[in-house]
């Protein structure tokens, strides 16, 4: 998981930007809507909708928002039919995409993304290019004491469990991740992030350049509407990042 942590906090602050001009809870909106819409409107029964639900309460989605795109994904209102496929591709240092789209409209997504990678310099791989290095996790990113974190983790059903700076990064099997956060929650320790992603097997470490090159490109997919979630296998060092912060 060597530089998960920063890549998720790069996207949550991200999110927290995205969140003041709504785009983060359209996306939110449509995940649960999707969910719905698949696995029934009972999170109790559906995992898939149980995060989505989590990750837009985690950034104050309204409640009534909420309720309402169950309702439209589940056939009690009236909905959008969101297809999922995954682009994959490469950018800026040999760092491997693996991009998630949710659309109504495949044909304008497919010239969305192609159209953002040869604008920021990036590429399209074949399908199976880069899937093979991305595993589907339960990923959390949590604040607590060594052994509140390590004991609750554990008694939950992680995986693993990593220093990383003064948070703890913890995985799980993807069904498992409401389990793992639910036990976390009740022993006190604060969750930051709480989400099934896919964890790269490999990272590459980046320089200043490559970097920028990559953060940029990864900004531009994300502006996109259809792009649901973008994982990317990028380490950048503690060094380079204080470099881009400044």
């Amino acid at each position: 998981m060597a530089g998960h942590s920063k890549w998720a906090n790069i996207k949550h602050r991200k999110g927290r930007q995205d969140a003041k001009r709504g785009k983060l809870f359209a996306k939110l909106i449509k995940a649960i809507e999707a969910a719905a819409r698949t696995g029934g409107g009972d999170p109790d029964g559906n995992p898939t909708l149980a995060t989505a639900i989590q990750n837009a309460k985690d950034v104050s989605v309204p409640k009534d928002n909420i309720e309402r795109a169950v309702a439209r994904g589940s056939g009690d209102a009236e909905g959008v039919s969101y297809e999922e496929f995954w682009y994959e591709g490469y950018a800026a240092g040999g760092v491997a995409l693996y991009v998630q789209i949710l659309t109504d409209n495949r044909n304008r997504a497919a010239a969305d993304v192609r159209s953002t990678l040869t604008k920021n310099g990036g590429s399209l791989g074949e399908p199976g290019s880069v899937a093979y290095l991305f595993e589907q996790k339960g990923y959390l990113l949590v604040v607590g004491d060594e052994d509140t974190v390590m004991t609750a983790a554990l008694d939950g059903g992680a995986e693993d469990v990593e220093e990383a700076d003064d948070q703890w990064e913890i995985t799980c099997a993807a069904g498992d991740l409401a389990a793992v956060r639910s036990t976390l929650e009740d022993s006190g320790v604060t969750v930051e992030q709480g989400d099934v992603t896919q964890i790269a097997a490999i990272s590459v470490p980046l320089n200043a350049e490559n970097a920028a090159k990559v953060l940029r490109l990864v900004d531009a997919l994300e502006d996109l509407d259809d792009v649901q979630a973008i994982h990317a296998n990028f380490d950048i060092p503690d060094d380079v990042m204080a470099e881009l912060e400044d």
